[in-house]
């Protein structure tokens, strides 16, 4: 049995060596697959180097998160088109990109939806499927989506909302759910949107190091934590773990293409 997380920042700082040691780990919990999403210009370096020590084992997408546009995002998006046209870089998608209204004021909105815009369209123009960052935002990131010439793949990244939120994405289109540790805490609603999304259409994430599932909540997470996650996707939907790790692993590849050695059979 074996899992992909497809979000995870173990290149970040926080982790000792580099990330190796924290990708070491996942890899011996069974977690043999991770993609790592790329989200301001002075991050690209150390996420393509830990990737680079893990080519069997790492995938890579690469955006400008919506709270990391800088003071020219116009600059930044065309770091961020320069590395898609890398012929030596990899990418399986393009994110983690969005519209966040709660850490950033309202006034940055328009600012957040043309970056978001011109990033989506970077994914089309590639064939690529988006990674979607949306916190107090579904309007706007809808908004955005029903005015391209056509609508990504992708997936909404750390998804915590209702089954009103899956349905009016789905009016827009047929988007994968990133489910992360809040759906092992005490008081949130996405236990019960579960059934909504259904399993064929949920991929497991971590968002390391953040978000960390019961009984870790509070300190740092790893990716090594994915299973905590699968299980208790699997015990919500009451279907067998195996299922669950089955299921997310072949729609990490269905979405993202081949991902190496997952051998998710």
């Amino acid at each position: 049995m074996v899992f992909v997380d497809t979000h995870t920042h173990l290149y970040d700082e926080v982790f000792e060596n580099g990330g190796e040691d924290a990708v070491a780990r996942a890899i011996e919990a069974g977690v043999v697959h991770m993609i790592f999403p790329g989200t301001s210009v002075d991050e690209f370096s150390p996420m393509k180097a830990l990737a680079a020590k893990f080519p069997e084992n790492v995938s890579m997408v690469i955006g400008l998160h919506p709270t990391e546009l800088t003071d020219n995002p116009a600059m930044a998006l065309k770091a961020v088109e320069r590395e898609l046209a890398d012929p030596s870089v990899r990418y399986v998608g393009v994110g983690e990109i969005g519209i966040d209204l709660y850490c950033c004021d309202r006034s940055h909105r328009r600012e957040q939806m043309d970056a978001f815009e011109a990033q989506c369209r970077m994914a089309l123009d590639r064939d690529l499927p988006i990674v979607i960052h949306c916190r107090d935002g579904l309007d706007e990131t809808l908004e955005v989506l029903e005015g391209l010439p056509s609508v990504p793949q992708g997936v909404f990244h750390c998804f915590g909302g209702t089954r009103v939120d899956v349905e009016r994405i789905r009016m827009v289109g047929d988007f994968y759910f990133g489910i992360n540790g809040i759906v092992t805490f005490k008081n949130t609603c996405l236990r019960e949107t579960l059934p909504a999304i259904g399993l064929d259409r949920i991929l497991l994430e971590t968002d390391a190091p953040y978000l960390a599932p019961v009984p870790f909540r509070g300190k740092r997470n790893e990716s090594m934590h994915i299973p905590l996650i699968a299980s208790q996707i699997a015990q919500t939907l009451a279907v067998p773990l195996e299922k669950v790790a089955a299921v997310t692993s072949a729609s990490a590849e269905k979405l993202f293409g081949a991902l190496s050695s997952v051998n998710i059979q």
